[in-house]
């Protein structure tokens, strides 16, 4: 059985997974962390929940999560499991999550998609949707009336 000091250190070296297409706020912050489990023998479980079903980046998400953990003293083996529920939403993300997306760029989502979250790089709010599709799907593209600035937000889900 593992310790509350062992399960804190296997969290905090999931604070290293970042998500790839965000660098700055790791799968922590962004609520994709459901469980993790020690299943006995230095062996370790995690469930992650997707920002979304078809993200390309779930592979490489895994194998960092591996990475990470297998790093760790005492941990010989980590399976990672993607679960749907429950399902992710926008408000899975922690407050440093959302400090950080906006730091990173990217506005923190709004409670709803018919207004557009406050500019990253004003600060003003009262914008507007731009572009339901942006790069990634889990973001959309708005436009501050202030800056005159086009900027990505994560979309509300």
């Amino acid at each position: 059985m593992m310790t509350t000091t062992g399960m804190k250190r296997l969290w905090l070296a999931l604070e290293n997974v970042k998500d790839p297409e965000i660098p700055s706020v790791s799968i922590v912050e962004l609520g994709m962390v459901n469980a993790v489990e020690e299943e006995g023998g230095g062996r370790v479980r995690v469930s992650l929940t997707p920002t979304f079903v078809g993200c390309p980046a779930l592979d490489l998400i895994a194998d960092s999560v591996r990475g990470q953990l297998t790093d760790l003293e005492g941990v010989e083996g980590v399976e990672v499991a993607y679960v749907m529920d429950p399902p992710w939403t926008s408000d899975r993300i922690t407050p440093q999550g959302r400090r950080k997306l906006q730091e990173f760029g990217i506005a923190p989502p709004p409670s709803c998609l018919e207004v557009a979250p406050d500019c990253p790089f004003c600060g003003a709010g009262g914008g507007e949707v731009h572009n339901l599709f942006g790069p990634t799907a889990c973001r959309a593209i708005f436009y501050c009336k202030r800056c005159h600035q086009p900027f990505e937000g994560m979309k509300p889900v």
